[in-house]
């Protein structure tokens, strides 16, 4: 089986048939690619050396992806698996990188409510939309990702940076256990046919950087996985957290206290963006991860009361000032000079001064005293080279400067 591929393509909606979804009229391309194909062989590849920004901050601070990497996001139901996926391709609008969105099984108003949200941002242009809906027939589900990414592969063969979001693996795996148990194949663990591990990881193993010598384009893979009771040894979910390099988790606990995004930093990883993450990323983060984990530690137990020192109380409240700034809203993105000027002030105590309930405007200050920046010191924040101690001395001051309003005169 094969499927239209081209810049056609772009700004519409198909089935995994290459049958138009939208009001779009006919698709007209000049070449068509199988739908399942091999991998970039190991030799053709060469090192993930590029970051892909998100816009979320704390995935792009604490768990960066690297073009041509495949991370995983798991969590339960209604914890916003979609919404981070969507928001990164909406971050990829002037970037240059070409977006593929596949909906697998998905309900048609929530599919239509991503659409929606992708027309309003203006990435349209950029992405192309594979859907498969919950009412289609399951042979429909199973060929979608596959049918998605080799309309991909057209692009990074040409050279080009590719996303490709797989939303959700669950259901593909649904759709082919009900294909297999249909055409009496023996059933295995959870009723899945034993090679439900293989159709994911050759799937999986299409995301590459490709080497210079072949264009040196990428497919970045960002597959969803639904999780039951926050069971992540479950059988799908341990499959794919090994085919990947890495995984984002979110928390329903963490969703219900209201911390959106809501990333477990403690359980999410990855294996392979550290090596591509900016060097000002880098310096900006330092321990960031470290200090989190330990103020999470420390806030169970003085949960209970528990009397504590001078030194882990301003832990604590460092701790708290981290998870204030990691918050962020739905539609949002930051760019790169706002967030590692928030990281920077973050890490330098600037923002520990700042009232608690004043955080969200203090963090604001900052991101506009960012894009207000000398030209030259924007380009070198989103630059490959480190910061000097003079970048590092302006930032400060800028943030400095905007954070003046926020703190208490008494502390000031």
């Amino acid at each position: 089986m094969d499927v239209a591929v081209g810049d056609a393509l772009l700004g519409r909606v198909i089935d995994p048939l290459g049958r138009p979804l939208d009001a779009g009229g006919a698709i007209v391309t000049s070449q068509r690619l199988p739908i399942e194909r091999a991998a970039t062989a190991i030799m053709d590849r060469a090192p993930v050396t590029a970051p892909l920004q998100t816009g979320w901050k704390v995935i792009d601070a604490l768990i960066p992806i690297g073009r041509g990497q495949r991370e995983l996001i798991l969590g339960d139901r209604q914890t916003g698996k979609t919404t981070i996926a969507i928001d990164t391709i909406l971050n990829q609008r002037g970037k240059d990188v070409v977006c593929v969105y596949c909906a697998i099984g998905q309900r048609a108003s929530a599919v239509a409510k991503a659409i929606a949200v992708l027309r309003d941002k203006g990435a349209m242009e950029h992405t192309v939309v594979v859907v498969s809906e919950g009412q289609d027939a399951p042979g429909l589900a199973y060929i979608a990702p596959y049918a998605a990414t080799a309309i991909a592969e057209w692009f990074m063969e040409a050279g080009r940076d590719v996303l490709i979001v797989y939303d959700d693996l669950t259901q593909h795996a649904r759709a082919y256990r009900e294909l297999s148990l249909l055409l009496r194949r023996p059933p295995g663990r959870e009723a899945f046919p034993g090679d439900i591990f293989y159709i994911h990881s050759r799937l999986l193993e299409r995301a590459t950087h490709q080497s210079q010598e072949l264009g040196g384009g990428s497919l970045t893979a960002l597959p969803i996985i639904e999780t039951e009771a926050q069971n992540l040894s479950a059988y799908i979910p341990t499959n794919l957290i090994s085919i990947t390099d890495g995984q984002i988790y979110l928390s329903p606990t963490l969703f219900e206290l209201g911390v959106l995004p809501a990333v477990d930093v403690g359980r999410s990883v990855s294996r392979v963006g550290g090596k591509a993450q900016r060097a000002a990323y880098r310096a900006a983060t330092g321990d960031l991860k470290l200090t989190y984990a330990q103020f999470e530690e420390i806030e169970t137990f003085a949960r209970f009361g528990a009397r504590i020192d001078d030194s882990t109380r301003e832990t604590l409240e460092h701790g708290q000032r981290i998870r204030a700034c990691l918050k962020q809203h739905e539609g949002s993105p930051v760019t790169v000079p706002a967030q590692l000027a928030v990281l920077l002030a973050l890490t330098a105590g600037e923002l520990d001064p700042v009232p608690l309930n004043e955080l969200p405007q203090a963090e604001r200050a900052v991101r506009e005293a960012a894009d207000a920046l000398a030209p030259d010191l924007s380009e070198r924040l989103v630059g490959e080279e480190p910061l000097s101690d003079a970048d590092h001395g302006a930032i400060l001051k800028a943030a400095h400067l905007a954070l003046a309003p926020f703190v208490p005169t008494a502390s000031a």
